[in-house]
């Protein structure tokens, strides 16, 4: 009884806390007139003066982002870099001895090819949390709450655009195309599967039973079921006409060409899909999502504590940036040029390299941020991240792989996914949609993705590397 009296005591004092968090020194006089112009200029119209720290509000500031200070500090910015958001983010910075390390065996030993994928694959985690950490301080600083989201999912979604421009840019007549198409789908496996249920779990476990918004929930598991649907048929017609006789087919290369021009046709549509969604979560349903977000950051009963934390400045953010994608894109390219000795000398598969080791550090900013939020009862924000990283994967990332490797002549670098791959995405989407459908979320459901993880990471495993020169038919033994 006096643990609910305290936690309801807990409760209202939170709710008290949020209710004047901003406050104006001098109010203005409520204007006779109400504006006309809907949600968004009443919001800007009503922008406080001063913060939940006493801090001036610089106009165009969410006081949230506020930091009270100007300019670069660097104790100030090491400090607050090296905390991070989260216990898991300060935990992941411990490796930042790793990164010069890393960066040093390249140069230093170049035949040590084993250590240096090891270090630079372990290199790679407090990098790209760092970008993560600065994308989360530069939408903090947003006004709106929709468009914070969207550019804080972009800027996580950055190591994994770099890793396969990288990918590319190294190739030799295909050889890295096999790993790029495992990779575009590991990706969004990894953030279906096992980000999203790490935070079922990490949610569950604190709080019982969850509640999602439908806006969130609908919204992401449709663009999921259209984008897997976009990715796989190119690969489905691919492995259906390859040689059956039921078809003329008038050349030996025609089936995969035109599954390369179907890819290509499809990348585009995609990005116009992928920018539809932006407008609609960024400018016609901007208030919705808004309000959504805003409804979940003060169920944290410990949003009092994390408003404290003393945040960078704009200019620090920018610097964050910087100095992360530096060590990300330098770490990269030290990264795939290994891929090549662990495939050949180690005997790890490309559909293992592409489908699980890749993606788990790719995106790893994004899914502890998202652990983070889901065990603060922000599940509607969790959710967004994953489900918003998914599909920038699907809609954005992997077109504008697809086009860029048409534009650099790389050999058949499209949609043509092995049937394993393609089975696993489609399984995954209908899973995550199942469990999506009611509108709550528990620890069991997280497990239960969990283990689908495990399961696809096993089966990728002990997944054989396509035949030598069988990279233009995109893995085709995974079709007989």
């Amino acid at each position: 009884m006096a643990r609910q009296h305290s936690r309801s005591s807990r409760e209202h004092t939170s709710r008290e806390y949020t209710s004047r968090e901003y406050t104006n020194e001098k109010p203005r006089r409520r204007s006779r007139q109400h504006s006309t112009n809907g949600r968004r200029d009443s919001r800007a119209q009503t922008l406080p003066q001063y913060n939940h720290n006493g801090h001036e509000v610089t106009k165009g500031i969410h006081p949230d982002g506020e930091s009270g200070r100007r300019g670069f500090h660097p104790f100030q910015f090491l400090k607050i870099a090296f905390k991070s958001s989260s216990t898991l983010s300060l935990m992941v910075n411990c490796l930042w001895p790793i990164v010069p390390v890393a960066i040093a065996l390249h140069f230093a030993k170049p035949e040590w090819k084993l250590a240096i994928f090891i270090t630079n694959y372990i290199a790679m985690v407090p990098a790209a949390n760092m970008l993560g950490f600065a994308g989360q301080e530069l939408a903090r600083k947003m006004p709106q709450k929709a468009i914070a989201v969207v550019l804080e999912t972009t800027l996580g979604s950055v190591v994994e655009l770099i890793l396969f421009m990288v990918l590319l840019k190294t190739d030799r007549q295909g050889s890295n195309v096999p790993v790029i198409r495992a990779a575009i789908l590991g990706s969004i496996l990894a953030n279906l599967l096992l980000c999203l249920g790490s935070c079922f779990v990490a949610g569950g476990i604190k709080n019982d039973v969850q509640e999602f918004h439908e806006a969130v929930s609908e919204s992401g598991s449709g663009l999921m079921l259209v984008a897997a649907m976009a990715l796989i048929l190119p690969a489905v017609f691919a492995k259906y006409l390859l040689n059956n006789v039921d078809y003329e087919i008038p050349t030996a290369t025609f089936v995969v060409d035109n599954a390369t021009k179907i890819s290509r046709g499809v990348a585009i549509i995609s990005l116009v899909g992928y920018l539809i969604y932006v407008a609609y979560q960024t400018i016609s349903h901007d208030g919705l999502f808004h309000e959504i977000y805003e409804a979940d950051e003060h169920k944290d009963l410990d949003r009092h504590e994390e408003l404290a934390k003393p945040k960078l400045t704009l200019t620090e953010a920018f610097v964050a940036l910087i100095i992360s994608l530096a060590c990300v894109s330098l770490i990269a390219i030290f990264l795939v040029q290994e891929i090549e000795f662990m495939v050949e000398e180690r005997g790890v598969s490309d559909a293992f390299v592409g489908l699980i080791l890749i993606p788990l550090v790719e995106k790893i900013a994004e899914h502890l941020l998202a652990i983070d939020e889901a065990y603060d009862n922000q599940i509607n924000m969790a959710m967004a991240h994953v489900m918003g990283a998914s599909i920038q994967t699907a809609l954005l990332n992997a077109p504008l792989v697809v086009l860029v490797g048409w534009g650099l002549h790389v050999e058949h670098m499209d949609y043509n996914f092995a049937i394993f791959d393609a089975v696993a995405l489609v399984l995954a989407v209908l899973v995550v949609g199942s469990f999506l459908r009611d509108g709550k979320s528990n620890y069991l459901e997280g497990v239960l993705c969990i283990m689908v993880y495990i399961i696809i990471a096993i089966c990728a495993f002990f997944f054989p590397n396509p035949a030598h020169g069988s990279a233009a038919g995109g893995g085709a033994e995974g079709g007989h």
